[in-house]
């Protein structure tokens, strides 16, 4: 074999070779990212009480301690930030954050364009109005004007029931509306309508009307190329389901319910 043929060989082997190392960095890319930083950086809306909402200015919640659970497990330190709903979706894939921890439902649609973990706790779509309303039955809204957070899937829950959909902020926004009387009802989740209301002046005037609309299963989002730290995750999920950690974040922040398990 000539020099000349050696040295070809040697250059595809090198070629090779860098591929595969490139493959291989990509596949572990994420998980090495965050550890290398130190950081995990979530997102959540900073206004869904009791899972993540603001409080004498740092957000707490379900989510928060699920996230700060989860960093600690990796060995990293949570950054929990902040941002409209309807714009989690687009800073993620924007790779502003690591992922969205915000009570987001897992959607066909939402799949499309994220990954989601396995679910980490379950809730669903509640119809709320005011007790003076006699309204009792979800299919009395037609033509009522229901209250609804912008980019949730509450809206398609309102728009089902023929109801003029009114879009609000977040869901404090949604209630006091309710309770002011500027709507005839409110889609949300129905636990975080029923914590709200404890603490909002005239949530006592709310009731449940009829029952849960659709069950949601709530997932951790993440890039569709940022695998192997969905994975990681994944597993810690379920070693916190395991060991009991996350039964009792749901005890500390739901009064005592554990919406963990389906």
């Amino acid at each position: 074999m000539n020099f000349q043929k050696k040295i070809v060989i040697f250059g595809t082997m090198i070629a090779i070779i860098t591929a595969l190392t490139a493959c291989g960095n990509k596949s572990t890319d994420a998980l090495t990212r965050v550890k290398e930083n130190g950081t995990l950086t979530v997102v959540g809306s900073g206004g869904y009480p009791p899972f993540n909402y603001m409080e004498e200015d740092q957000v707490v919640g379900f989510d928060v301690d699920v996230g700060k659970e989860i960093a600690k497990r990796l060995g990293v330190k949570l950054d929990y930030v902040t941002s409209d709903w309807d714009g989690l979706v687009e800073g993620l894939r924007n790779k502003r954050y690591d992922a969205i921890l915000g009570s987001m439902a897992i959607t066909d649609k939402r799949s499309e364009v994220v990954d989601f973990t396995d679910p980490y706790y379950y809730s669903g779509a509640q119809l709320f109005v005011r007790k003076d309303s006699n309204i009792t039955k979800a299919d009395e809204m037609a033509d009522k004007k229901i209250a609804v957070a912008t980019g949730t899937n509450f809206v398609q829950d309102a728009e089902a029931l023929n109801a003029d959909v009114s879009y609000y902020q977040d869901d404090n926004a949604t209630l006091l509306e309710l309770i002011n009387g500027r709507v005839d009802g409110v889609i949300t989740d129905r636990l975080v309508a029923l914590s709200a209301m404890k603490k909002l002046s005239g949530g006592d005037d709310l009731m449940m009307a009829d029952h849960l609309l659709r069950l949601e299963k709530m997932g951790i989002a993440f890039n569709k190329d940022d695998q192997t730290l969905l994975n990681r995750i994944n597993e810690i999920l379920k070693e916190m389901r395991e060991d009991g950690t996350l039964k009792e974040i749901s005890v500390k922040w739901l009064d005592g319910v554990d919406i963990t398990v389906e």
